[in-house]
């Protein structure tokens, strides 16, 4: 299999437990990405890697509901799930989103897969590091090689590391051959990824303006419709504060 969509998923959250089984749009935050994905690409090119807990057969029981594939693996080793995950459906490259950006664009999944065969890279990414992205904070892609990810599993020696999976390759770039695609307006000051209860509300409210005006849900019309809202563009900008103020304890 080349290029399946890894999705990272699991209940335990230390800032919003259990967010996606929250609902949006009656179904719940992981259902609704699924099914957000679905629209472009095939069920056999997605792929949930949870963890072992007895708490996240809820994961694996919506997995075989959408009649998708779904792995299980280390919890806080998260580098060694995708890596594992990735040996088990022979994947030769991957594309790796988490389950708390049930907003994001497969459109531009697909434009980031063509510009990484195209340069024939290692690693890319549209919003790591994050102090460099021009893209919102819910829009978060990354694609890389398995013999890559293979690399930086014996490089990588801090827990850190291991638990956000792909930081060696933006920390250490001139050992791959690395590329961040960037938007062409700085939307850096926005977020709809769902990390708190306030994002959840927000996320709602984008989908529902989504489903009115029957829009694709690109980042760019996302944060049109934020900014056209002024307590929408509260909630989005002071949770993209918090987010940065916290980051180094998130456990996605």
């Amino acid at each position: 299999m080349n290029f399946p969509i890894i999705i990272q998923a699991r209940t335990r959250s230390k800032r919003y437990p259990k967010k996606i089984l929250a609902k949006i749009d009656q179904r719940n935050v992981l259902e609704f990405l699924i099914d957000r994905l679905l629209k472009t690409f095939s069920k056999n090119k997605i792929i949930i890697a949870t963890t072992k807990f007895k708490r996240d057969n809820i994961i694996c029981n919506l997995s075989k509901k959408k009649k998708i594939n779904f792995f299980r693996g280390s919890e806080n080793n998260v580098l060694k799930r995708y890596l594992d995950c990735a040996k088990k459906f022979k994947a030769k490259s991957i594309i790796r989103i988490t389950s708390d950006c049930p907003l994001i664009d497969p459109k531009l999944i697909e434009k980031m897969r063509r510009v990484f065969i195209l340069n024939k890279l290692d690693y890319l990414a549209n919003t790591y590091p994050p102090t460099k992205s021009k893209y919102p904070d819910g829009s978060d892609i990354e694609i890389f090689k398995f013999k890559s990810l293979l690399k930086i599993s014996k490089l990588s020696t801090n827990n850190e590391d291991k638990e956000h999976v792909t930081n060696f390759f933006w920390k250490n770039p001139k050992e791959f051959k690395t590329k961040m695609i960037n938007n062409k307006k700085d939307l850096s000051n926005y977020k709809f990824s769902i990390d708190y209860k306030s994002d959840l509300t927000l996320v709602k409210k984008i989908s529902e303006k989504i489903k009115a005006k029957k829009k694709h849900g690109t980042a760019e019309e996302i944060v049109s419709i934020i900014k056209k809202n002024k307590y929408m563009k509260i909630i989005s900008i002071r949770s993209k504060q918090k987010f940065l103020k916290n980051r180094k304890d998130l456990i996605y």
